[in-house]
């Protein structure tokens, strides 16, 4: 059966060889061959994870149908073990720049959120013996800064799974947002470097962190609030104390258990930090949309450029997916459908005429602009 052309087809548009060429050199790679260059992989790639092909040898079987150039088994294979992950993670950063503007919208939280978490994927032991995590498994861990309100990852940073989320972490503030971070990436001192660096922050506390010096915050009385304390103090024990005073709120989560958060904003109400700390459970949504429908788990090959070139590519199919979906759904007033509905109908040839449409007067208007500011 003829498979849907859409992803080559996009990658082909997206990606021009002025904008790849640098990107190649910049890691010092030699695209020599004529076949299967680096476009075609990327295309392969992107498209097996938008497909979920699950081996190889079946993107290989299939991808001439798609469009792409017929290539061998092994010779996809030679290429994906060879090509410096790094070059695949430039490609993915050159996407969202191009995908992730942000349009801003009416919101009650006063500015964009940026959540910050990790997800690990693991296999057996003697698959990866060079990210050997605990037992007799083996993983990798992908660290994910994601914008709520384009629901698209903004910076990714790639580990073993070995490694601490707090250490990364640091490395994707973005002083543009307000960080919103689990329990694994709080330290006293990094939280007083926040403030010190005009970051803001809505960071879950350690249940075991001492409060000191407590002074509690005057509250108008919200009917039905989630919200059991809002004070300032200093963290820690004497031995290791914050330099600053800092603002915490206590609240009930949905199954009344009682969450501590640690923030730096002052001007914003108690239950409106509490709802930040709750939109992060979007990223989680992230994280297990990708495994379920992106063929994550399954991976093609055991070095580190293949894991992670393979990975790189399956985030590349998200934003690009997101996107199409983003810019087609706002126009729709019939026949709505979730992410997942949308990837499945999309890739089968079924979407609804309306969505056809729509998709199609976007993308000539999107690529007929972009042309001409490139030439």
């Amino acid at each position: 059966m003829k498979q849907n052309t859409m992803f080559p087809s996009l990658i082909q548009k997206f990606i021009s060889d002025e904008e790849l060429q640098p990107l190649i050199q910049l890691v010092g790679y030699e695209d020599t061959a004529r076949k299967l260059n680096v476009k075609t992989l990327i295309q392969y790639l992107v498209t097996a994870a938008a497909c979920e092909w699950k081996s190889l040898r079946y993107c290989a079987d299939v991808g001439s149908t798609t469009g792409l150039v017929d290539v061998n088994y092994s010779t996809l294979s030679k290429k994906l073990g060879q090509l410096d992950y790094a070059l695949m993670k430039q490609v993915f950063a050159l996407i969202v720049r191009k995908c992730n503007r942000v349009t801003r919208r009416t919101l009650k939280i006063p500015n964009q959120l940026l959540l910050v978490d990790s997800t690990t994927v693991t296999v057996g032991k003697t698959r990866l013996p060079w990210a050997v995590y605990h037992g007799e498994r083996s993983g990798i861990k992908l660290h994910v800064s994601f914008s709520l309100e384009t629901q698209m990852p903004l910076h990714v940073i790639e580990t073993t799974g070995l490694k601490h989320d707090a250490p990364v972490g640091r490395q994707l503030a973005d002083p543009r947002f307000v960080l919103v971070e689990d329990r694994a990436y709080f330290s006293i001192k990094q939280v007083d470097q926040y403030l010190t660096e005009d970051q803001d922050f809505v960071i879950r506390m350690k249940e075991n962190v001492e409060l000191s010096h407590v002074k509690s915050l005057q509250r108008l009385p919200v009917k039905e609030s989630n919200v059991t304390r809002d004070f300032t103090c200093r963290l820690g024990t004497i031995q290791s104390r914050s330099e600053k005073r800092h603002r915490v709120v206590f609240f009930k989560d949905h199954e009344n258990r009682e969450i501590r958060v640690v923030t730096s904003l002052r001007n914003v109400a108690a239950e409106v930090v509490a709802d930040m700390y709750k939109a992060r459970w979007a990223i989680e949504s992230f994280f297990r949309w990708i495994k379920q429908n992106l063929n994550v788990p399954v991976l093609f090959g055991t070095t580190e450029n293949a894991v992670f070139n393979q990975l790189f590519a399956a985030l590349i199919a998200y934003v690009l997916l997101k996107w199409l979906y983003n810019q087609t759904k706002f126009s729709i007033s019939h026949a709505r459908l979730s992410l997942a509905g949308f990837q499945r109908m999309l890739l089968y040839g079924a979407l609804p005429l309306e969505w056809q449409a729509e998709m199609a007067l976007f993308l000539h208007h999107y690529f007929e602009v972009h042309w001409k500011e490139t030439v």
